[in-house]
């Protein structure tokens, strides 16, 4: 399908891409059929891009039975330096197959190939050689050197791939193995994943993948042999995860909603501003949990910085996540599309004022133009409610006092950014802050070796760096 951006094409080829036309569930180092299927689309066109197996009870019974006989057999008693090992192997094919991955990615995800290019694939395989290199020095870590045995672990739509490996990655080097369930419309790189474990000559059992959609994830949630749950996605599902598990003695970590702000003084580089705010909210296309969907703005630069920012909006292009000139891709769903369309009219209808650069969607697929609301309230609901699309909502302040009391004043705590030269004024405002992580001058940089996570809403327990080790060991 061919999009008109306005610039000359430069598409990704799919001729890397080998699609079947249908992939099972891998269950003890092999692909197994299931008895029913789901598709999986490219949001981009609408088109099936393969049959996946949805998992059912039998499926998940098996998948964390052999996930505990690797546990108590091989993986587990394993030493450190041997599972390192294949941790190092695996990251080191994910980069041989990074362009392949990338493709796959961005068919199934919707999100542009440089993108997935350039920031997911590497850092896929940064957290793998990271937890490598921790495999073997768990002692040092501060959390204990006994892993907790079997992890089930569910991730999002939004980083497939990345949130795989934020998963998976940890819990490998500690010597636990894993039951994964990826998301419903994007299982396709983590069936991928499953390829590269087998190429990887990873024990059976170790790594399992279940393919489904809800229920399939609460079966494995609920399993009564697993030992450690690990969920990224809603806050809603999120809550209903730890009501299920309460009274259990299950350890649980949550990766939940966010909403963001991006708090820029009138001593900010408004350029370089602008450009964190448009990376904040229009990377992935705002499907980001830690995306800055607010922004504060000190009000004796509001309209300059509003200039600027519509202006760098107009040069966005919205098209064809396979051509390497687009920025803002498609929306992951019909679903997520309907969810996204259904707050902003809510934003209208209570008064906020909505714009969007000239814009041509594409006819097929599922499209949203990034999206600018001011004369917003707090009250609004695009300022309180996640929207995970491309939709800013922004707000100005006064003082530093009160750009804190904007910022707190929601029921998340994932993230925020702090525009201003003066860095006593970042670390002042910083500590106030009640935000898992807190970016100066940035926005969105990540690295396996720094912990993410949230407070409040947007859950608990962290992941990446020393700190991710801490929810697959058992202390004491």
């Amino acid at each position: 399908m061919i999009f008109d951006t306005g610039y000359a094409p430069a598409p990704e080829s799919t001729s890397v891409v080998d699609l079947r036309a249908s992939y099972g569930l891998f269950i003890d180092g092999g692909f197994v059929t299931g008895k029913e299927t789901f598709p999986t689309i490219n949001p981009a066109t609408e088109e099936t891009l393969a049959e996946v197996a949805l998992a059912g009870a039998g499926e998940v019974d098996a998948a964390v039975a052999a996930a505990r006989t690797a546990y108590e057999n091989v993986w587990g008693p394993m030493p450190g330096a041997e599972r390192a090992k294949y941790l190092y192997r695996i990251a080191r094919i994910i980069q041989e197959r990074s362009r392949e991955l990338a493709v796959l990615e961005t068919l199934d995800n919707g999100k542009p190939i440089r993108e997935t290019r350039d920031v997911d694939l590497p850092l896929v395989a940064a957290h793998f050689f990271h937890y490598a290199g921790w495999a073997d020095k768990l002692e040092y870590a501060g959390y204990g050197t006994t892993p907790v045995g079997v992890a089930g672990q569910v991730i999002p739509w939004n980083f497939p791939l990345l949130m795989l490996a934020w998963k998976i990655a940890p819990a490998l080097a500690c010597g636990n193995t894993v039951v994964l369930k990826p998301a419903e419309t994007t299982p396709l790189t983590a069936l991928a994943f499953a390829e590269i474990c087998q190429q990887a000559e990873l024990p059976a059992g170790v790594v399992n993948i279940v393919t489904g959609a809800g229920e399939t994830g609460r079966l494995l949630v609920e399993h009564p042999g697993v030992d450690k749950v690990a969920f990224t996605g809603s806050t809603e599902v999120g809550r209903q995860i730890a009501h299920a598990l309460a009274g259990t003695s299950k350890r649980l970590s949550l990766e939940l909603g966010g909403k963001g702000a991006n708090i820029v003084f009138d001593d900010a580089p408004l350029d370089q501003a602008v450009e964190g705010v448009v990376n904040a909210i229009f990377f992935n296309q705002g499907h980001v949990c830690c995306a800055g969907s607010r922004l504060l703005v000190q009000e004796s630069v509001a309209e300059e910085l509003l200039a600027k920012l519509r202006a760098r909006m107009e040069t966005l292009v919205v098209g064809d996540p396979l051509d390497k000139n687009t920025d803002v891709g498609a929306v992951n769903s019909a679903a997520q599309l309907a969810r996204i369309r259904e707050l902003v009219a809510s934003g209208v209808e209570e008064g906020a004022e909505p714009w969007s650069p000239p814009c041509a969607l594409p006819e097929r697929g599922f499209w949203f133009a990034p999206t600018v609301f001011t004369c917003v309230a707090a009250s609004h609901r695009v300022a309180r409610e996640e929207i995970f699309g491309p939709v800013l909502s922004v707000l100005t302040f006064r003082t530093p006092e009160e750009a804190v009391e904007k910022a707190n004043n929601t029921p998340y705590g994932l993230s925020a950014g702090i525009w201003t030269e003066k860095g006593s004024r970042i670390l002042a405002v910083a500590e106030k802050l009640r935000a898992g992580v807190v970016w100066a001058n940035t926005f969105n940089q990540f690295d396996p070796a720094s912990p993410f996570g949230g407070f409040k809403e947007s859950g608990y327990g962290r992941e990446g760096g020393r700190h991710g080790l801490e929810a697959y060991l058992a202390q004491g």
